[in-house]
């Protein structure tokens, strides 16, 4: 569907709709020349909130055990 710059101004919000709809493409000309296209989004789905994080974490190790450096605060005690 091709429509002219003046009337796809005159009727944007409808014409959004009808696409929206229908899925139609509209090819927007100005003085007879495609200068603009409206296209239907592609709706992806939601990922799921819980678990989308699976499989990115990868544990290296205790956090919590010394690594054997001599820190300055512990320096003063030995």
């Amino acid at each position: 569907m091709q429509i002219a710059a003046g009337q796809f101004k005159a009727k944007c919000l409808k014409i959004m709709d009808k696409v929206h709809h229908t899925r139609e493409e509209v090819t927007i000309t100005k003085r007879g020349k495609p200068v603009a296209r409206l296209v239907p989004v592609e709706e992806t789905p939601a990922k799921a909130l819980f678990g989308f994080l699976r499989g990115s974490v990868v544990i290296k190790g205790d956090i919590v055990e010394s690594t054997g450096e001599i820190w300055d605060a512990e320096a003063d005690r030995a």
